[in-house]
């Protein structure tokens, strides 16, 4: 070797160990996160302990059983449509990247994916109703309450042939669909019940079509916290090519083949998150065209090279806005949804491209996976770290990190702690304090920094300090990946 060769060998190797991350512990640490918003009965190997059980007559207002599953953010409130994309999200993590994880973490991951289907699973177990929300959020949200202590109205929204919900009942089946990969080899029989209930699932979805926020009952309770601004076409080509992936099922080919122009697979919109599927949609479905050449869904490849070229720089169709610090960034809060899964579709993306020697053409330039990987990389960095701020915005990570995110559970006493009841309004001498939250929710991500990428850790702003499952979930699969390959992107040329 040259001795100049070897001597940016060596600042390479130099520069990569002083900047380094810990990814198996932040790995760890995201999938400890579910623990810490479980709802229902706890199990007794539960690690996150200053929780408690909660909302244990679930569903009764309807006359069945919904407790279990996850709550959404800093409240208490069980909706439906993104548990259900963190479900898939979290099954999509494992399906691409959990061979890269540590066995403990991927045995975690799955019961955290199976902590989200078994309440599913419930929901789409009565004929003629899907069960898609437990809680009466104006309420809950007039209280500082913990969910051990909840006294406020458990309403129970269903979606029907009458008041239809085509965008979370599809979401549901892509779920379920995406799961039944997950437990394949381990549990087949349950695995067997996901897809056969994500087929069901995404039949009634595709029979009744419709917005469930278009109904006037149903949108007192989701709206605005999670109103279906983007149509429910998306979602309906969302559930079937997962049910395309977990089935092979040529069925559902020939229904994104049939459908596609009609529900929009053409609008190229480059979102991806709980509410708008088209990118994820794009990649997810590209991946039997660049493996298998199934000539017809040759656009969506198309559409999701646009989509990359976005997020580059250095290309000429570069409109995506990052921070002075280098944060992908989009405006209207919680903005670390949107770093995690866009971080997870590069990282998928660059896999496809990498299996067949492709690239993406991005007009003056050609861009391929490593350069893809160096994008996701730059996003969780900045997340665990290196950023102006020079702080971990999950909990517990580093040495420095949101101490007061706006989180009940985590910002009031614990019942361990203070057994006696806190009261509706009794929680907001907790919210209102300066002090640090009495119980780190490790591994929340939070909403992050705002565009001048400074954050001041402040509880009440919402926007910025409260975490959601849906941040972290994408950040599963991520997060394996650079626990297998912590230099990734870094090519020294």
């Amino acid at each position: 070797m040259k001795p100049w060769c070897l001597l940016l060998l060596l600042l390479g190797l130099s520069w990569t160990q002083a900047s380094g991350h810990d990814y198996r512990d932040a790995l760890a640490k995201s999938i400890l996160f579910f623990e810490g918003q479980r709802s229902g009965k706890l199990p007794p190997e539960q690690r996150a302990q200053w929780r408690g059980d909660s909302a244990l007559s679930d569903g009764s207002e309807a006359g069945v059983d919904l407790t279990g599953g996850y709550y959404d953010a800093g409240d208490n409130v069980k909706f439906g449509f993104p548990m259900a994309f963190t479900t898939t999200m979290m099954s999509w993590s494992v399906v691409e990247f959990g061979e890269l994880m540590p066995a403990e973490e991927l045995q975690n991951a799955a019961v955290a994916i199976r902590w989200a289907t078994d309440y599913l699973l419930k929901t789409v177990s009565h004929p003629g109703l899907v069960f898609v929300q437990v809680g009466n959020p104006v309420r809950d949200h007039s209280c500082w309450e913990r969910p051990e202590d909840m006294d406020t109205a458990r309403t129970v929204y269903s979606v029907s042939a009458e008041r239809p919900g085509s965008e979370v009942v599809a979401e549901t089946a892509a779920a379920l669909a995406a799961a039944s990969m997950v437990f394949r080899d381990d549990d087949p029989e349950y695995s067997r019940e996901l897809l056969e209930k994500a087929v069901r699932a995404f039949e009634f979805a595709d029979t009744y079509k419709g917005a469930y926020s278009d109904d006037p009952g149903l949108k007192a309770g989701v709206c605005p916290f999670y109103c279906d601004f983007d149509g429910y076409q998306d979602e309906l080509l969302w559930g079937a090519a997962w049910l395309r992936r977990a089935s092979q099922n040529d069925s559902f080919l020939s229904y994104i083949q049939n459908n596609g122009k009609t529900l929009g697979a053409d609008d190229n919109i480059n979102e991806f998150g709980w509410d708008n599927k088209h990118a994820g949609l794009n990649v997810l479905v590209s991946k039997e065209f660049i493996e298998g050449q199934v000539l017809s869904l040759e656009s969506y490849k198309e559409f999701a090279d646009s989509f990359m070229c976005t997020l580059i720089p250095e290309s000429s169709s570069s409109h995506i806005q990052y921070t002075p610090g280098g944060l992908l960034y989009k405006p209207g809060g919680s903005n670390m949804q949107h770093v995690t899964s866009i971080s997870f579709l590069l990282l998928t993306y660059a896999k496809y491209l990498s299996k067949s020697s492709q690239t993406v053409n991005c007009g003056s330039i050609q861009v391929g996976p490593a350069s893809l990987q160096l994008q996701a990389k730059k996003q969780i960095d900045y997340i665990l770290g290196d950023n102006p701020m020079k702080m971990s915005y999950m909990v517990g990570y580093g040495d420095r990190y949101p101490e007061r995110i706006h989180h009940r559970a985590s910002s009031l006493p614990s019942v361990s702690n203070h057994p006696q009841f806190i009261a509706c309004k009794d929680g907001s001498d907790y919210y209102k304090s300066p002090d640090p939250n009495p119980n780190p929710q490790i591994g929340a991500v939070v909403g992050g920094p705002g565009d001048d990428d400074i954050y001041e850790d402040d509880r009440d702003d919402f926007r910025k300090s409260e975490p959601t499952t849906y941040i972290n979930a994408p950040l599963v699969g991520a997060l394996a990946y650079f626990v297998a390959n912590p230099d990734a992107g870094l090519v020294l040329t």
